[in-house]
């Protein structure tokens, strides 16, 4: 025989283990399906409007009109856009996205940034053009000069003065050239060499339209696997030479200097 009151006991404790984890289930859906839409604004989006070419005060219009916000992240310079409009923007145009989202704009500088003119003399014209090209500024007016040496750059100019390589400019600043005609006498003043690199000396020599000729290495030194420097060279800086000369050189590590006694000896025998 069944005592009612023991079905009665179980059936309470039922209940009670079941109310707690009923209650749980209504809160956890009144929360993430009622109250958390409804203050995030869960599947409530805007579109990002074109802010491209705008200006700061037209952004900020814009932003505010959409329910937006925006930041400048960075800065560059466009040298046919107006100052302080806008570049870039992320996201893009067009884009869907919640509303009070983070616009990220670059604005373009009121000024543009300097960079150092390179070294172009004693190039070649078709070198030094490509070399400004690099460093963003513009190859101008090229003026001839007499030199046995045609299209080797002579003197570079901005406005119609003389320039110095590692002088600052705005980028895309226009820089004009001075360059052999090729019709100068065929006598001229070999440059100096002494204290170039290797490499950059027989560039020089190259483009004095003169030979490389006899190469000696610094008596005793090891060069293997070293970069080396002329520290001598024949004819000398300043002495008369003739296209397409030979011009020897000494070479040897850096800073190297040729022992007074060597020195005398070989001017000597010369």
């Amino acid at each position: 025989m069944k005592l009612p009151w023991k079905n009665d006991t179980l059936r309470a404790l039922l209940v009670n283990l079941a109310l707690p984890v009923i209650i749980t289930v209504l809160l956890a859906i009144i929360f993430f399906y009622i109250y958390l839409p409804s203050t995030t604004k869960h599947g409530e989006t805007v579109v990002v409007p074109d802010l491209m070419g705008k200006s700061v005060a037209e952004v900020t219009e814009e932003a505010a009109r959409h329910g937006l916000r925006f930041e400048v992240s960075d800065s560059a310079y466009q040298e046919d856009t107006p100052p302080f409009v806008v570049l870039t923007q992320v996201p893009r145009a067009g884009a869907r996205v919640k509303e009070g989202r983070l616009i990220y704009i670059t604005l373009n500088q009121s000024q543009a940034p300097t960079v150092p003119v390179p070294e172009i003399v004693e190039r070649s014209l078709i070198n030094a053009e490509a070399v400004l090209k690099s460093n963003q500024l513009k190859r101008g007016v090229i003026y001839f000069e007499a030199s046995p040496f045609r299209d080797l750059v002579i003197e570079i100019r901005h406005r119609g003065q003389k320039i110095v390589p590692g002088t600052r400019l705005p980028k895309g600043s226009v820089i004009d050239l001075v360059v052999g005609d090729g019709r100068g006498p065929a006598d001229f003043v070999v440059g100096n060499l002494i204290g170039d690199s290797f490499t950059r000396a027989k560039l020089k020599l190259l483009n004095w339209n003169l030979h490389l000729g006899e190469v000696l290495i610094a008596e005793g030194i090891d060069t293997t696997g070293m970069e080396v420097f002329v520290y001598k060279q024949l004819p000398l800086p300043g002495d008369s030479v003739r296209v397409g000369d030979p011009i020897d050189l000494w070479i040897g590590p850096k800073d190297y200097e040729e022992p007074i006694g060597e020195a005398v000896e070989n001017d000597d025998g010369l």
